[in-house]
């Protein structure tokens, strides 16, 4: 059964830094593509990065280019995501996701992705 665990979320100012980070089991991870969604209350989830899982290619909205960064560690089943510049807007709750298929090199929407973490928290105060 595969497991994902969020952790690293909190209370930050905006203009502050947050580093996330999701620990996966169950699943060879070097061959899942991961991905990182948020939800604010009353909106719809929202892709915000995704990793081939290679690590050899990386994808993001626009609202959060420039700012967010994914990377993964194979040898840690870990996946991150570096938060910088943090806006009010960016309050909600973040999800990892692990991708429906192996070798996938581009997910972004949450139909291409199998299995979710239980969520973690990031608020940025104004």
């Amino acid at each position: 059964q595969v497991q994902l665990v969020e952790s690293g979320g909190g209370l930050v100012q905006a203009g502050g830094s947050l580093r996330l980070s999701c620990a996966a089991s169950g699943l060879t991870f070097a061959h899942y593509g991961m991905g990182w969604f948020r939800q604010a209350p009353g909106k719809e989830r929202e892709f915000v990065a995704c990793i081939s899982w290679s690590g050899g290619a990386t994808y993001y909205p626009d609202s959060v280019k420039g700012r967010f960064t994914i990377s993964r560690d194979n040898a840690k089943n870990t996946v991150y995501l570096q938060m910088n510049s943090l806006k009010p807007e960016d309050t909600a709750v973040y999800y990892c996701a692990a991708a429906r298929n192996r070798f996938s090199t581009r997910a972004t929407m949450p139909k291409d992705f199998g299995s979710w973490g239980q969520g973690t928290q990031v608020t940025v105060s104004s």
